[in-house]
């Protein structure tokens, strides 16, 4: 395993680092500190971090079958559904070791639909990155044209390994991307799951009450929130505005907040604006440079 380090600069922040080595860490348990970019295998990586070092957890992992990032180890394009669940399963059973006891766990997953046993995916007018030359096939037991069920098969395999399934947010996007389909409606939505490895844990309410009739109250299931494009990154990422209210409720400031499939260094912005610690992971080496030069352009 290879892993990328953020190190401090000379600049004397303490907060901002800038990328600069990589060293093997198969046995090592790496030293935490601010801010930090780990580049390598999600679960090899979380297995050299100390236990019960996070506070909280906010991720979005390659969904199954929608995407090819075009590097050996990626995760959602695994052969079956099965394989695809059981991986993420066991990566997170990994989070939950480093995340402390009374810590939340944020968990965005989006659906899709069975291939037809097609090893492909056509263009879209729309949508034009959603082609691919390679696709699993339809999972057994399912029918061509079925909804997968991704979220929820992920979130009771969750709950069967142990963590506890607290919360079902959708995210309504009010500004959906369009969908070439005429025999259904097209998805406007996206869950993310909260889930504890306690009964009892750190959770600050009164960080996200929202507004309803001039009045505060406790924050609703249902978040309305815009899609941001983010065409340097070529890929979806989740809006800072969905990350935001998972940080404030999940953590303080000076919390080690984590995301074991960072991508584009969202999570890291906002924990970077919120004054958290940060400590994202990821495969990619052109997204984690991406992340560590969006991560430093924010004033702390």
């Amino acid at each position: 395993m290879m892993v990328t380090k953020l190190i401090p600069q000379k600049d004397g922040s303490g907060k901002l680092f800038e990328l600069r080595e990589t060293e093997s860490a198969a046995q090592l348990e790496l030293p935490l500190f601010g801010i930090m970019l780990l580049r390598g295998d999600s679960l090899c990586v979380l297995r050299s971090l100390p236990a019960a070092c996070v506070q909280c957890v906010v991720t979005s992992p390659p969904y199954w079958g929608l995407r090819d990032y075009n590097i050996r180890g990626q995760i959602g394009l695994e052969t079956t559904l099965i394989q695809y669940i059981n991986r993420l399963v066991a990566i997170f059973n990994e989070v939950k070791r480093v995340l402390k006891d009374d810590g939340i766990f944020w968990l965005n997953i989006g659906d899709g639909y069975t291939s037809g046993n097609r090893g492909w995916r056509a263009p879209d007018k729309k949508n034009p990155a959603r082609a691919m030359n390679v696709r699993p096939d339809t999972p057994k037991g399912l029918k061509p044209k079925d909804l997968l069920g991704v979220p929820w098969r992920l979130a009771f395999a969750l709950q069967e390994d142990g963590w506890y399934l607290r919360c079902d947010v959708v995210w309504n996007k009010p500004n959906a991307m369009p969908e070439s389909v005429k025999d259904r409606p097209t998805r406007a939505h996206e869950y993310i799951f909260m889930l504890t490895k306690s009964e009892r844990y750190y959770y600050d309410r009164k960080a996200i009450l929202e507004q309803a009739g001039g009045k505060l109250r406790n924050r609703r299931t249902v978040w309305d929130i815009n899609t941001r494009p983010f065409p340097e990154a070529h890929f979806a990422t989740f809006p800072p505005s969905l990350v935001k209210p998972c940080v404030m409720a999940g953590s303080k400031p000076g919390d080690y907040v984590l995301d074991p499939f960072a991508g584009a260094g969202t999570v890291g912005i906002v924990c970077q604006e919120l004054k958290r610690n940060f400590i994202g992971i990821e495969l990619h080496p052109k997204y984690i440079s991406l992340a560590a030069k969006r991560i430093k352009e924010i004033k702390g």
